[in-house]
């Protein structure tokens, strides 16, 4: 499931002066995003997609996903691009996979729980960053759930707290606090910064009140939108709303000269650029002196075994938006604990060419892909990784790109009557290609 088919048109600001954006076309349908309770019906049989905030996962949850995968689904689960997990092959009037993820605190508010979106930078509080965001993502989602009216958000609605480093930052993120120093950052409103001053105590609330004037300024454009970026000026109306309604940290401020220390620090003056981010696989080390250690599933695939492994290494695991795993405080040696994960499958050497590679499902699994593209991306990283040596490359069964990342990437999408589209060259094949 996409949003792929309106184009991405961020706000642009300088100085504090908005400029309009071409105005996107209405929705002709209410947003879908799947959900628990809400699966979508694929080729293959119901897609639950679960939300983590924050990415975090308790070793015990571990556990519960991989019973879920094996005795429910298709024994697996799938990383996303916004670092949830879906599970596959589902009975979609089975009501188990409910009752078993609330019962392991992974559904802590049935009706919010398709709007539960929330980034956070995976090594905060573990190595570098300006600010300490642990913590924030959790609060967030408990404040989030707290407010009825927010359960009305889109479901591909996405928050984001960034330490500064700007790796969520330029994850697409509708509503985003991003550090400019240990204490202070800035709002950025569909990538565009607003220039408004955010103390991080003050963070989740104005991203909640932020949501609050979208679903207010949705409702006035007719309540089609599924993202902040289909609002037209919808930065400078968001910022106007809050600089002159809210206090931040004690003292009121004004929108248009409320700056963060460090706003020219973002791109374009408070912009957020796509971050092409480390993969985060292999040893990490933490600032504490010892080491985290990071693994990739090929594809973005985790088996229920290899679920299990990772619960017996950690007491907890963050899930990433470059469909990684990061295990902050791997129990034992940071060594013995990768060769582990290598024995069970997941990739752990951050030079291996099949960490460029992603694709979408593709066939049998989604009936509108038009080839087995899974099998046609493996062909690519046996033959080194991809298309071009250093560039990620994403395979899609077609024009959807469903699960395309972020940044600069080869586009690989099958077409009708064979083959693929390489960045608008058409190849007969990826498993014969010169």
């Amino acid at each position: 499931m996409t949003d792929a088919s309106l184009p991405h048109q961020p706000l642009r600001e300088s100085r504090g002066v908005y400029s309009e954006p071409v105005p996107a076309p209405a929705r002709a349908r209410v947003d879908a995003c799947p959900g628990v309770f809400a699966p979508h019906d694929a080729a293959d049989g119901a897609l639950a997609r679960v939300r983590l905030p924050g990415g975090v996962l308790t070793s015990a949850q571990l556990e519960v996903l991989a019973g879920c995968a094996v005795e429910l689904g298709d024994g697996a689960v799938h990383l996303t691009s916004r670092g949830n997990i879906q599970l596959r092959g589902l009975d979609r009037a089975d009501p188990d996979l409910g009752r078993r993820l609330s019962a392991a605190e992974l559904l802590p508010a049935p009706d919010h729980e398709r709007v539960r979106n929330i980034l956070a930078s995976p090594l905060s509080g573990v190595a570098g960053g300006l600010a300490d965001v642990r913590g924030l993502a959790a609060e967030l989602d408990r404040q989030l759930c707290a407010r009825p009216a927010l359960a009305g958000l889109p479901g591909r609605f996405l928050f984001a707290l960034d330490d500064g480093r700007g790796d969520v930052a330029g994850e697409g993120a509708d509503l985003c606090w991003r550090a400019g120093d240990r204490s202070t950052g800035t709002l950025l409103v569909a990538g565009s910064g607003t220039g408004l001053r955010v103390p991080l105590g003050a963070a989740v609330d104005v991203l909640l009140r932020a949501a609050e004037v979208f679903l207010a300024l949705r409702a006035a454009e007719g309540g089609t939108a599924w993202r902040v970026h289909e609002l037209p000026a919808a930065a400078g109306r968001i910022a106007a709303v809050l600089g002159g309604n809210h206090r931040f940290g004690g003292e009121s401020r004004d929108v248009r000269d409320a700056r963060c220390p460090n706003d020219d620090h973002h791109a374009g003056a408070g912009d957020a650029s796509p971050s092409v981010p480390a993969p985060l696989v292999g040893p990490v080390p933490r600032s504490d002196g010892g080491t985290a250690v990071g693994a990739a599933p090929l594809l973005g695939e985790l088996s229920a075994a290899q679920l299990r492994r990772l619960a017996q290494l950690a007491p907890a695991a963050l899930v990433t938006p470059w469909r990684t795993v990061l295990l902050p405080e791997p129990v034992g040696n940071p060594a013995d604990a990768l060769a582990r994960l290598a024995g069970a499958g997941l990739l752990v050497d951050p030079h291996d060419p099949a960490l460029r590679v992603s694709a979408c499902v593709g066939r049998p699994g989604c009936a509108t892909a038009l080839a087995d593209v899974r099998a046609d991306a493996c062909a690519l990283i046996e033959a080194a990784g991809g298309l071009e040596h250093g560039r990620r490359v994403h395979v899609a069964g077609c024009a959807r790109r469903c699960g395309a990342p972020r940044g600069v990437h080869t586009d690989v999408v099958a077409v009708e009557g064979g083959g693929y589209q390489v960045d608008g060259t058409w190849l007969p094949s990826l498993r014969d290609r010169p």
